[in-house]
């Protein structure tokens, strides 16, 4: 029994290290993702090497290659945590699409006014997400690579846009089903909005080498929830 409870007593007393130890594992390995997206995007794939990312996480280079690999992999494991990230504010956005105007689920009447208010407000958002360094360092990485890294067409591009059209899709069915949005396929329904939205903005910021001025952001997002009520706003 005294050995048993000696045994149990030093496993308690480790877990706090092992746990802490795990921790510090998973922010290391963070901070690397973090630092080698950030010298991906200002170098490119070519000219960054791993020694420049690895100071710029503040971790010895071998350390790199003990978390994540080589530089393939490296640079394939910092776009997916990326375009997770973008993925998870665009997602935190659409949910905002409720037709409480707010997401709380209060009985507040909900009319066409509302209805616009609340759009305007979920796609302005999502123009600022869409022209952030961060999107913009994503896209053209994503571009300038395909043909390296086809599969990242689909981890960046394919399951993200995907994830994010199904969001706003059920969102949309939502609405179309209160009665604030005409019958529709929801799928096509925020597959349109969303083109309303990124077609102007590479073309306004020039694939995210201009800084869009808000008012511009303003017209842009004004200009496609008119054109989407008009094709799905509910007949009066």
């Amino acid at each position: 029994m005294t050995g048993t409870s000696a045994a149990t007593k030093a496993a308690k007393a480790t877990t706090p290290a092992r746990r802490g130890a795990s921790r510090g594992r998973i922010d290391k390995r963070e901070a690397i993702l973090g630092a080698a997206f950030t010298v991906f995007a200002h170098r490119g794939y070519a000219r960054a090497c791993m020694e420049e990312i690895a100071e710029v996480a503040g971790v010895a280079k071998h350390t790199v290659y003990n978390h994540l690999g080589d530089k393939e992999n490296v640079f394939r494991s910092a776009l997916e945590a990326a375009a997770d990230t973008v993925m998870a504010e665009n997602l935190a956005v659409v949910e905002r699409l409720t037709a409480d105007g707010d997401g709380s689920g209060s009985e507040t009447p909900f009319g066409p006014d509302e209805l616009r208010a609340t759009l305007d407000g979920v796609v302005h958002q999502l123009l600022l997400r869409c022209c952030d360094a961060r999107s913009w360092s994503l896209r053209r990485l994503l571009y300038a690579e395909v043909a390296r890294f086809p599969e990242l067409l689909e981890v960046v591009w394919g399951r993200g846009a995907n994830r994010l059209k199904q969001s706003l899709a059920d969102r949309i069915a939502r609405l179309s089903l209160a009665g604030h949005l005409r019958p529709c396929d929801p799928a096509e329904a925020a597959e349109q909005l969303l083109a309303l939205l990124t077609g102007p903005m590479e073309a306004r910021s020039r694939l995210g080498t201009r800084q869009v001025p808000e008012a511009e952001l303003r017209t842009v997002g004004g200009a496609a929830v008119r054109t989407f009520l008009a094709a799905y706003g509910p007949m009066a």
